[in-house]
């Protein structure tokens, strides 16, 4: 892609009514635009990173067996009547009369439509287990709508819900979900830890978040400096300085932003909305349920938390919008050739590239390209003899290389 064709430009300042690292970030880099509080608009740039997230976890979730679908955002208040939690979730569930007197939702979540879809299908133990992810927006009238991509009232979510004839079958499975979404954190960049948390609004069971370290995180966790034990303040009785219950090592406090959540949600939606399947014994039972969520661009904006300095975004890898930012600094003929040749070369080879083709000051493109984040710079100019600069965004040293092996590395 060539930046001159691209509609969204950089700003020189940052946005005056944003006070998260991740918005004031993306912003200016020109990746969303806010349209108001909670609620944005992903840009060209921020539009490829989200779908480089959302192919990471397509690919685990169909590692593990997942079938996609793709559920309505409008659901009837009849359905949510059937578990009670119209009027439990009254508070950020955004509701409505229709244009027949009918009360409408906007999905805060989605278990009540799954499990009127699944008790339609699922008859027999012979059906079971059966897992279904869908990546589908999310509505929640949020009263803290402030900390960017972190807590949207529209937000983009993977929901995975799984099905099962008993609790056994259930816990397998948990435990091969966890291993996939440490797959996925890792894959996107992120240190996370495995929290055990209370279950919220969406289930009276205790969850497990994955929670990532940071100033900019909402949640208070008490974490072991040795082993794996980690609690979500609401919940833990441990305080700062105590022994761990596992290790004994000492205990501590940090703060932590929830890039997932996991469920075991039991038979309670399966009882209240009568999923039911006939066992082998020919007895009619519950359906065993759990749900795992994912926030895409709350695992974007955490992304942002973690990787910036004081000139811009950081991109990981497997996540950044190109892999490659080509900039020609100079007008002569020799130069353009070369920068030209490098860009169709790359194109050719399949090589996600942007080349800032733009006739601005170079300090301009470079300020830039920091600002951007992709993970690699090329800079073709005419001081440097037909050799190509190669900086990695995150490193200081940058390195000369012949057009010819520029190429190969492109293209490995």
């Amino acid at each position: 892609m060539k930046q001159s064709d691209i509609f969204t430009k950089t700003s020189n300042v940052f946005p005056k009514d944003e006070v998260s690292t991740n918005a004031r970030l993306l912003i200016k880099a020109g990746y969303i635009e806010k349209l108001m509080a909670g609620v944005y608009t992903y840009l060209y740039f921020g539009w490829r990173v989200i779908k480089k997230i959302e192919n990471i976890i397509r690919e685990e979730m169909d590692q593990i067996g997942g079938q996609e679908i793709f559920m309505p955002a409008l659901q009837p208040k009849s359905l949510w009547d059937q578990t009670g939690r119209w009027s439990d979730l009254r508070e950020i569930m955004y509701q409505f009369d229709d244009r027949s007197d009918h009360q409408i939702g906007l999905a805060t979540t989605h278990e009540e439509v799954i499990t009127d879809i699944i008790k339609k299908h699922i008859k027999s133990y012979k059906d079971l287990p059966k897992y279904i992810y869908q990546i589908q927006n999310k509505y929640r009238n949020e009263p803290r709508a402030k900390s960017g991509l972190i807590r949207g009232r529209e937000f983009l979510m993977k929901d995975l819900y799984s099905f099962h004839a008993d609790e056994n079958d259930l816990d397998n499975y948990y435990e091969i979900v966890k291993k996939s979404y440490l797959n996925i954190f890792k894959r996107c960049g992120l240190k996370v830890f495995v929290i055990e948390a209370s279950g919220g609004a969406f289930t009276k069971k205790f969850s497990h978040e994955f929670t990532v370290l940071s100033p900019a995180g909402e949640d208070r966790v008490i974490l072991c400096s040795k082993c794996d034990f980690a609690q979500n303040q609401e919940i833990s009785g441990e305080k700062e300085g105590d022994k761990c219950p596992k290790c004994s090592a000492p205990l501590k406090f940090d703060k932590g932003i929830e890039v997932g959540n996991i469920f075991k949600l039991g038979t309670r939606f399966s009882k209240e909305q009568k999923a039911f399947f006939t066992d082998l014994n020919g007895e009619l039972k519950p359906i065993v349920m759990a749900s795992y969520g994912i926030g895409l661009g709350r695992l974007m904006g955490t992304i942002v938390e973690i990787y910036h300095d004081e000139k811009g975004i950081i991109w990981p890898d497997e996540v950044a919008p190109f892999k490659y930012h080509l900039l020609v600094l100079g007008q002569s003929e020799k130069t353009l050739d070369l920068a030209k040749s490098v860009y169709d070369t790359c194109l050719k080879n399949k090589v996600e590239i942007l080349y800032d083709d733009r006739k601005v000051h170079p300090g301009q493109k470079l300020n830039d390209s920091d600002l951007l984040g992709i993970p690699n710079r090329l800079v073709v100019s005419d001081k440097n003899d037909s050799k190509i600069e190669l900086k990695k965004r995150s490193e200081k040293s940058v390195k000369l290389y012949p057009a010819r092996e520029i190429i190969k590395i492109a293209s490995s």
